[in-house]
């Protein structure tokens, strides 16, 4: 047999959580053709000893609807071996829209996923209005990695509501024209509908994004078109289980039970390790199972955390005393706090200010905590906290950020801890419960506050090397395999004879996400967050090496995936 690529001498974990062991994988165009003992040359070779070989990732919550559109890499998910994607989460996507109204669909996810709204108006060249035209236009793209696509909620009821989506409950025939609308996606390859009803999900106005605004019989009738399909996965709408008020919080667990149990359709959302949150969610999914339904629990493996900088945003941003300074160039803004009497006086109004500016709504900046705020020095654990820091410099918080910038010249990152404390032991209960999926990545959203497309690697440095809380077995089972049976990918996420091949190729005793950077390469320049990372030789996708030693080789082999109802046919 003559190979393609033959990728030789590695430790193969194959995906399926047993035992590694050492063979060589063949590939003949995009497929994997044997994993064993090959004796024949191949057109190209890797040698992978004293590496891993593995599936390449699964991501399955994204928001890189718009992003595929001026990225061809797959950035920041394709430098932690992430070869597929899942994107439209939440309730967001581009599509279905109408020519005249593609303001109203910007406007749904341009503050709530806080994507640069220079880039959407610069970066896409919109050609589709129906869901099915809108795959089609990813599908002609050329793409480093692989992406399957839902259809976002509020994009379907702007389309057929119009201004009135974000205003008015749907009429019946508001209802059948969105559920028209859906089961057309579904038919041309959607794999699931998502929605938000959070309260953390705002227009760029100030108005709820537009599925907040839509009653439970909407999201009953809409899961209901789904169920009569026989296929598609419902994201989100499980806001509300975890409600301070009792009656919300048990009206909210009955309904979802209730939807879970009755239509057969698959539930998924993403779950925060607080004490109790997270295990109030773990128990809610055990009883949809035992309700007869089925939702799989989405986990983080870090915590979410907010990233703060002089080059994007600071939690000082919100004060008086501070904002004729984050006006200027960084140029400017460097010189001026080079004077130490304007330091000296920042930093007061720093320590001492009012944020009650801040309005409590998602990633923005807020009162700053310096005993959990931590200085981002390395990729994996430890960092050091500003207070930290500020106690072994004898000066404020405060002066110790300002200090750390102007060393820098601006490029220190630190790290803001979410609003809501998270632990690491419900963290744990969280990954290794039977019906979670570890993903939950939120790549191509936040571009210039979270950088979270690392939790693949940080799954492998962190909690695999240095913890040894799981195997190498077991954490790359939950970066392929898991995924891939969640979201009904049959042809991915194993090393076995027939399969996609999707593979990576990396050193385990120094994988891990490096520290990020900001860069300014965003369609018109805006900032985003640049995050690589260690211990990788090579990334395969469909065949094709697309990334070899840190360094892309300029293939594109990426495709689009649709549902196992379009495969069928």
């Amino acid at each position: 047999m003559q190979f393609d690529l033959v990728i030789r001498n590695g430790r193969v974990v194959d995906g399926s959580g047993f035992g590694a062991y050492r063979a060589d994988v063949g590939i003949v165009g995009d497929r994997i053709a044997v994993v064993g003992r090959i004796r024949e040359r191949g057109r190209r070779e890797i040698d992978a000893d004293g590496h891993v070989v593995t599936p390449g990732f699964i991501d399955g919550h994204t928001h890189m609807d718009a992003q595929v559109f001026w990225d061809r890499l797959g950035v920041n998910s394709c430098w932690h071996g992430v070869t597929t994607v899942v994107m439209g989460n939440c309730g967001f996507t581009l599509a279905p829209v109408r020519p005249d109204a593609r303001a109203l669909v910007v406007r749904n996810l341009e503050r709530a996923e806080d994507i640069d709204p220079t880039a959407l108006a610069t970066g896409i060249e919109w050609s589709w209005e129906t869901f099915a035209e809108y795959l089609a236009a990813v599908d002609g793209l050329p793409k480093g990695i692989h992406y399957a696509a839902n259809i976002g909620h509020s994009a379907l009821r702007t389309y057929v509501m119009g201004e009135r989506a974000f205003t008015d409950p749907a009429t019946e025939d508001d209802l059948v024209g969105m559920e028209r609308a859906l089961a057309d996606a579904l038919r041309a390859g959607a794999v699931g509908f998502t929605t938000s009803r959070s309260e953390h999900h705002e227009t760029s106005d100030d108005r709820p994004v537009a599925s907040r605004l839509a009653t439970w019989e909407e999201v009953v009738r809409l899961v209901g078109v789904m169920g009569d399909l026989g296929v598609g996965m419902l994201e989100g709408g499980s806001e509300g289980v975890l409600a301070d008020d009792p009656d919300v919080r048990a009206k909210a667990v009955r309904r979802v039970r209730a939807l879970a149990g009755e239509s057969g359709v698959p539930f998924t959302s993403g779950i925060l390790a607080t004490d109790p949150g997270g295990r109030e969610m773990l128990a809610l999914i055990d009883d949809i199972a035992e309700a007869g339904g089925r939702m799989i629990g989405q986990s983080h493996c870090r915590g979410i955390n907010v990233l703060l900088s002089f080059r994007t945003r600071l939690p000082f941003d919100l004060l008086p005393e501070w904002q004729p300074l984050r006006a200027q160039p960084l140029a400017d803004q460097h010189r001026m706090l080079s004077d130490p009497a304007v330091r000296s006086r920042l930093a007061d109004a720093a320590m001492h200010g009012d944020y009650t500016r801040w309005r409590g709504i998602g990633a923005m900046p807020r009162r700053p905590d310096f005993e959990r705020i931590r200085v981002y020095e390395h990729g994996l654990p430890p960092n050091p906290t500003v207070a930290e820091v500020a106690a072994a410099r004898g000066v404020s918080p405060a002066a110790a950020m300002i200090d750390l910038a102007l060393e820098t010249d601006f490029a220190v990152l630190f790290i803001q801890p979410s609003l809501y404390p998270q632990s690491e032991d419900v963290l744990l209960e969280v990954m290794r419960h039977p019906r979670t999926v570890m993903t939950f990545s939120d790549s191509g959203a936040h571009l210039s506050q979270i950088s979270d497309s690392s939790i693949h690697t940080y799954l492998l440095g962190y909690w695999v090397r240095d913890r040894e809380e799981f195997t190498l077995e077991e954490a790359v089972r939950m970066l392929t395999l898991a995924p891939a049976m969640a979201w009904g990918f049959s042809d991915r996420g194993l090393l076995r004879e027939g399969m996609v091949a999707d593979v990576n190729v990396f050193d385990p005793a120094s994988v891990g996400p490096a520290v990020p950077e900001v860069v300014a390469d965003l369609p018109g320049g805006g900032n985003r967050l640049s995050q690589r990372s260690h211990g990788f030789t090579a990334t395969v996708v469909a065949g094709e090496v697309t990334i070899l030693d840190g360094t892309p080789t300029g293939a594109t082999p990426g495709r689009l995936v649709r549902n196992r109802l379009v495969q069928r046919h």
